[in-house]
């Protein structure tokens, strides 16, 4: 298959897959993505990339955006079971679909806290500031008490989550106290103290004798 079959569907007059998944966003036409995915094989990483890579010339906006724009849930949850997809993705402005799903909230509260819930389950980040340095929560409506403690609560289970870089630093520290021959550094570290305490012992007792 050519790289330009690739990104076309002999039913779409010429519109590139791009296109389409864009298209398939603002309309919540389920059917289109569904095709997409068929014409492709199934096959998940190629649909990944090809969402991942449809973007509106002017605000960079992703499939994700332009549904939660719109609370188009159905293609929202098509989108967020397929691996590889990117759930933070920024347009032009710095916010991800959950700034985006947010802003909707406030005139379909009720929606669109379901949309952000299932967001956050799917692993949305809550954290990301946009260019104005505003989180998702900073748009949620003061009246909206449930959205607002979903999304705190949200921040700070991740804030108590381990780092990727202090993960790192202790499996290095785990496999540094492997490689002395002891299956645990700190064991090791014990046992070394343990053995000086023994021979110190020793030595006493033979100064006593």
């Amino acid at each position: 298959m050519s790289g330009e079959e690739e990104t076309k569907t002999p039913q779409a007059d010429g519109a590139s897959y791009r296109e389409q998944i864009l298209e398939s966003a603002r309309r919540n036409n389920t059917e289109l993505l569904l095709q997409i995915k068929s014409e492709l094989g199934n096959d998940q990483e190629k649909l990944a990339h090809l969402i991942n890579e449809s973007r509106e010339v002017i605000t960079n906006n992703t499939p994700l955006h332009l549904a939660c724009n719109l609370g188009n849930w159905e293609f929202i949850d098509i989108v967020l079971d397929i691996e590889g997809v990117e759930i933070d993705p920024q347009n032009r402005e710095k916010e991800t679909p959950l700034h985006v799903a947010a802003k909707y909230a406030v005139n379909e509260p009720e929606h669109g806290c379901f949309v952000i819930d299932n967001m956050l389950d799917a692993g949305a980040d809550p954290r990301i500031k946009d260019q104005d340095g505003l989180k998702p929560r900073d748009y949620v409506s003061k009246d909206n008490e449930k959205l607002l403690d979903l999304l705190e609560s949200a921040e700070y289970a991740i804030s108590m989550e381990p780092r990727e870089e202090d993960q790192l630093r202790e499996f290095e520290a785990r496999e540094a106290g492997t490689g002395t021959g002891n299956g645990n550094g700190v064991d090791a570290k014990g046992e070394t103290e343990n053995g000086n305490e023994e021979g110190s012992a020793s030595g006493s007792e033979s100064e006593t004798d």
